[in-house]
């Protein structure tokens, strides 16, 4: 299915031209009806000559109902624009010519409606005007048809210049995620909540489950039911209108400008640096604007930086993304001041004196397409999904990007990450300095120090730092061998334990060579020295020894046969063979016999 928007002045026949093409009418309202005047949104469709199905969304032309009008032109892709053979150009086509233009719409056709009211000189002339007015706009080269919806002249040729103009338009994405902007909410009884809206890109089917994104409601939505153009579907691709019957929401809780999104997928912003598209320079325009996108409109306060850059601060988050465009309007003159193109969908906060000149320093370097590598760099790190959900990632790969280092699912710029392991290493240079017998810098203490965004960024700084982490401590490689002061005291232990290597030290005699807890546990990671409970300190090579000697005993032994094997103390004993225990290297039957694991 292909949606067209009409667009032109009041009273141009927009409404009757549809209903001439669909046998549909468009007008919803009694009151549309009954003074001949297009108030709000309307929907028809009908089948060309080739067979493509199209949908059109009706808008009203008065300057009153500009902001209906923009709801139902956003998200179409094509246009019909119509101007009255009779009553030429008028005020409204210049603001639906501007609408145009600010949205970047480049499809459509061209229609001089009631031609049946006008000679051919003056639809020579209204044509010409017309053609100049849209001389700078994507339908400067847009073909022109002439249509009497009274008397059915040109409605063939109306619908085979749609069927070429809807044959050059690209196909829209099948897949990917979804951004449904709601342009109208109402109940049917029996079935609940519905809402409208034309479906851009991804594909929905029944059941799927949507986050519904409003002025003062984000929650979870489920899609109970599907149609499009009142037929049922359990899938709809784009582009098309659809119908969604939603479930767990009530009908006051959704209204047109919300949104209905894929989960987890979309940003949502109240703050977004923008690029002029069209119309006025952002100098020339108020503070105070309504901002109108997809179809919503919300008040915003606008802060330019020169004429074609701005910052824009809305009264609401929306979810919109880089190149999302926005049409800027004057709340107070119901006309369009311009167009607006996204440049920067996640700007940074302006805190500090001169952030602002040097925010838009940079966003006047951004590339219109994206500039994924600046993004980075100004956020220092920032998570893939994040990048991805900004419309920033299209399948860049990192490795084309000499500063981006990629780190699990986060993207780093390399002076960021440079400037975490140098401050990292000399954290633990300084410690190592101050106190060699120091476990190193532990973790908790260096994520606190580099304020990483991610806890688990560490282990990827520190292995760029060329340190090493153990047991919850950073360190430099082979540093802890170094036992500083405490070497010859460890020397000396090593040597009395070698002779007698089941003979541990008293408390005592451990004072007297100034060996500590903290100058044993050093010792200990250093693999000099085995600390076993009860203050009961050996070599390494301890437990291998005791096993040569228990193996040599009749199985099973006795704790006091394994003392004297080992020719040591029940002090020493017990600790000893519980060790050999928990490492599997001895089982323990009863109270006071076990054997060795063969």
């Amino acid at each position: 299915m292909h949606v067209i928007a009409t667009a032109g002045h009041v009273d141009s026949g927009k409404s009757t031209l549809v209903r001439a093409l669909t046998g549909m009418e468009p007008d919803r309202w009694e009151e549309e009806r009954r003074r001949g005047l297009t108030i709000d949104l309307g929907y028809a469709w009908t089948a060309l000559s080739s067979g493509r199905d199209v949908a059109f969304v009706d808008v009203p032309g008065h300057e009153r109902f500009l902001g209906n009008m923009l709801a139902g032109i956003g998200p179409a892709p094509v246009v019909c624009f119509v101007v009255a053979a009779d009553e030429g150009w008028q005020a409204q086509s210049s603001d639906h010519r501007d609408a145009v233009v600010a949205l970047g719409i480049e499809h459509g056709v061209i229609v001089l409606s009631r031609s049946d009211r006008a000679t051919e000189q003056r639809r020579a002339e209204v044509l010409a005007r017309t053609r100049a007015e849209l001389a700078g706009t994507g339908l400067r080269d847009a073909p022109a048809v002439a249509v009497s919806a009274v008397d059915g002249t040109g409605l063939d040729e109306l619908r085979a210049a749609l069927d070429d103009v809807l044959a050059g338009v690209p196909a829209p994405t099948l897949t990917g995620r979804v951004r449904l902007w709601v342009d109208r909410s109402f109940t049917i009884t029996g079935s609940g909540t519905v809402v409208t809206g034309t479906l851009a890109a991804g594909t929905l089917a029944r059941g799927d489950r949507l986050m519904l994104l409003g002025d003062a409601t984000e929650r979870p939505v489920a899609i109970r039911g599907l149609q499009s153009c009142d037929t049922a579907r359990t899938s709809v691709e784009p582009v098309s209108r659809v119908a969604l019957n939603l479930r767990d929401v009530g009908p006051a809780e959704i209204h047109r400008g919300d949104a209905l999104v894929t989960t987890d997928a979309w940003p949502t912003t109240a703050v977004v640096g923008i690029q002029r598209a069209s119309g006025l320079e952002y100098t020339e325009m108020p503070e105070n604007i309504m901002v109108h996108v997809g179809t919503a409109a919300v008040p915003a306060r606008l802060r330019p930086f020169g004429a074609d850059l701005a910052r824009l601060v809305l009264d609401r988050a929306l979810p919109l993304v880089l190149g999302d465009r926005l049409v800027l309007r004057d709340p107070g003159r119901h006309s369009v001041l311009g167009g607006a193109r996204i440049l920067d969908a996640d700007p940074p906060e302006l805190v500090r004196r001169g952030d602002g000149a040097k925010w838009a320093r940079r966003l006047a370097a951004m590339d219109p397409a994206g500039d994924l590598a600046g993004a980075v760099a100004a956020r220092g790190a920032v998570r893939e999904d994040h990048l991805r959900r900004l419309g920033l990632l299209t399948g860049q790969d990192p490795a084309g990007f000499d500063d981006i280092h990629v780190m699990g699912d986060w993207w780093v710029h390399g002076p960021v990450l440079e400037a975490w392991q140098q401050r990292l290493r000399t954290a633990v240079e300084e410690l190592r300095q101050r106190d060699p017998l120091a476990p190193g810098l532990s973790m908790g203490a260096a994520a606190g120090l580099l304020s990483l965004p991610d806890e688990r960024l560490l282990p990827h700084v520190i292995d760029g730092a060329t340190l090493e982490a153990d047991a919850g401590h950073i360190r430099v490689p082979g540093s802890r061998d170094d036992l500083g002061a405490a070497e010859p005291a460890v020397a000396e232990l090593e040597r009395r334990l070698s002779e007698a290597p089941f003979h541990a030290p008293e408390a005592d005699d451990l004072t007297a060579l100034g060996l500590g807890a903290r100058e044993l546990a050093a010792a200990e990671r250093a693999g000099r020295l085995l600390r076993l409970r009860d203050g009961v300190v050996l070599l390494p090579s301890a437990p291998a020894l005791a096993m040569r000697a228990l193996a040599r005993l009749e199985q099973p032994f006795t704790t006091s046969q394994a003392r004297q094997a080992l020719d040591t103390t029940r002090r020493i004993a017990i600790p000893l063979l519980e060790h050999l225990d928990s490492r599997g290297w001895t089982r323990r039957l009863d109270a006071g016999h076990r054997t060795v694991v063969r």
